[in-house]
C-alpha cells in the first residue's frame, strides 16, 4: 500500500511505513546524513537530515519521521538551509570532520565556516583524560576537569580510536547492541560536554565484554574507529585510495556465506567490509570475517 504526499512542490508516492529520508532517496532527491545508515535504528542524533514539514512548529528528522498522506515537504528551503549551516558550523568547530564523507562539499553547498566558532580544543597528553573521570585531575584554569579531550587509543592490533574525531553519532553503539552484536561493550557515559564513547565504569577495551567484531569501526563515519592498518599508513603519509584495489569475495572460515569487500594497496589488505544491503550479513561481520585476513599475506615480509 502507497500514500501520496508532496516533496519540494512535486506529489509524490511513497511505501506506507517508509521515512520521508527513504521516500527523498527514492526519488533521487538528495538529503545529507550522518548519524544514519540503512541497516541501524535511526536516532536522530545530527540534525544534519532535517526537513521543512508545513504546519509542524520545528524541523523534522528525514530518518525517522514516517510519510503520511497529504504531507508537505521542503527539503532545501531556507530554514532547513540556514540549520544545515549552523549543524555543520558546530560539528566543525568541535569534532575532527576531516575524515567524514561529504563533510567538506556539504560544508561548501551552504556556505558553513565551522573557524568562526574559534579553534578546537587540543587533545590532552596521555592518561590525562582517564585521570580527570577518575577525580585525579584538577586544571589550574578552574574548567570542568572532564571536558579535556580524550589522547588516541591504541591498545589492540585490529583497529585504532580517535575520540577528536568522534561526533557522538551513536552508530557505533547501536551497531554493538541490539542491531547487529548485542555485546553491549560500549555507551555513551556523561552528559553535555562530557558525553563520550565508554566502557562499563571506564574498563579499558581489552578488558571489556568487547568481542572485537568491529562492527563498531564498519559504520563509523568519521573516522574515530578505524583499521589499525589504515591508521598506520595515515600516519606515514602513504594511505593512498588511487592505488588501491576494490574487489568482494566470500568469507572462507564458515558455511554463513557473508560477503567481503576487500580493499587492498600495494597487494596488502588495509580495510574489509561488507556491503550494508547484503541478505546475509546487512553490512555486519564477526571478527574473522572483518581483521582474520593476515593468513593471506603469510610468508610476505
Amino acid at each position: 500500500m502507497t500514500i501520496e504526499l508532496s516533496i519540494d512542490g512535486r506529489k509524490v508516492e511513497a511505501p506506507e511505513g517508509s521515512t520521508i529520508l527513504q521516500a527523498c532517496q527514492a526519488q533521487g532527491i538528495d538529503v545529507p546524513t550522518f548519524c544514519w545508515a540503512e541497516n541501524l535504528t535511526p536516532l536522530n542524533v545530527c540534525r544534519i537530515c532535517v526537513v521543512e514539514l508545513e504546519g509542524a512548529r520545528t524541523l523534522v528528522p528525514a530518518c525517522s519521521r514516517k510519510c503520511e498522506p497529504g504531507m508537505k515537504v521542503q527539503t532545501e528551503s531556507e530554514r532547513v538551509k540556514l540549520s544545515r549551516k549552523l549543524v555543520l558550523e558546530l560539528l566543525g568547530s568541535s569534532v575532527d570532520m576531516s575524515l567524514a564523507a561529504d563533510f567538506a562539499a556539504l560544508a561548501q553547498k551552504y556556505d558553513a565556516h565551522p573557524e568562526r566558532f574559534g579553534p578546537r580544543s587540543p587533545r590532552a597528553p596521555a592518561g590525562e583524560r582517564e585521570a580527570a573521570h577518575a577525580g585525579h585531575h584538577h586544571p589550574d584554569d578552574g574548567s570542568h576537569a572532564a571536558n579535556v579531550a580524550q589522547p588516541k587509543k591504541v591498545d589492540n592490533d585490529l583497529f585504532v580510536r580517535d575520540y577528536e574525531k568522534c561526533m557522538l553519532c551513536y552508530k557505533c553503539v547501536e551497531a554493538c547492541g541490539t542491531d547487529a552484536q548485542n555485546t553491549f561493550a560500549i555507551a555513551v557515559a556523561g552528559r553535555g560536554f562530557d558525553a563520550r564513547i565508554a566502557t562499563e565504569l571506564e574498563t579499558p577495551l581489552p578488558d571489556s565484554a568487547c568481542v572485537f567484531c568491529g562492527n563498531c569501526v564498519g559504520v563509523c563515519p568519521t573516522g574515530a574507529l578505524m583499521f589499525k592498518a589504515e591508521s598506520d599508513l595515515r600516519e606515514k603519509g602513504e594511505w593512498d585510495e588511487s592505488r588501491q584495489k576494490v574487489s568482494d569475495t566470500i568469507c572462507p572460515y564458515c558455511g554463513v556465506g557473508c560477503q567481503l569487500t576487500l580493499r587492498v594497496q600495494d597487494n596488502k589488505i588495509v580495510r574489509v567490509t561488507s556491503p550494508s544491503d547484503h541478505s546475509v550479513t546487512s553490512g555486519h561481520l564477526c571478527i574473522k570475517g572483518r581483521f582474520g585476513w593476515s593468513f593471506v599475506e603469510g610468508g610476505k615480509k
